[in-house]
């Protein structure tokens, strides 16, 4: 049985994508794969790997890749999410095959003021926001590992 992609885009592939993919390969069956990338990438934000490490998930190796690479070579999704505002997701391509497209916008860790401190609250935050609307969308495709359940 193939595996149905989900491909989760944000700007710059260095947090609020990273997250939405780290936690639909935690919570998702394995009928599913997710991938992430941006549109124009960047590089990982510290921030959001260490919000990830702190509930045991470990995405300190990711590498941020194009969204347009991954166009040109043709990959195919069940879903495309992008999880930056809707501005910037209208400049997603659109990708061959029947692929839903869908919105969800999370704040960008990047753009977070205050303290270090400060800043990793926010992207704790933002990875729980990210986390809860994962969960609950395994749920609804029906993909939510019954570990999960």
């Amino acid at each position: 049985m193939r595996k149905k992609g989900v491909l989760f885009v944000c700007i710059h592939n260095s947090a609020r994508s990273q997250m939405a993919e780290a936690w639909f390969n935690h919570f998702c069956s394995e009928e599913f794969f997710a991938e992430s990338a941006g549109i124009e990438p960047g590089t990982l934000n510290p921030l959001a790997v260490a919000a990830m490490q702190e509930v045991g998930i470990d995405i300190s190796q990711k590498k941020t890749q194009s969204v347009f690479e991954l166009f040109k070579a043709s990959r195919i999704y069940a879903y495309v999410v992008t999880v930056c505002d809707e501005t910037s997701a209208e400049r997603c391509p659109i990708f061959p095959g029947v692929t839903t497209r869908i919105n969800w916008s999370f704040p960008d860790p990047s753009q977070f003021q205050g303290t270090e401190e400060e800043r990793l609250e926010q992207a704790r935050a933002v990875s729980l926001l990210i986390k809860a609307r994962v969960k609950n969308w395994c749920r609804e495709i029906g993909a939510l590992n019954p570990n999960f359940a």
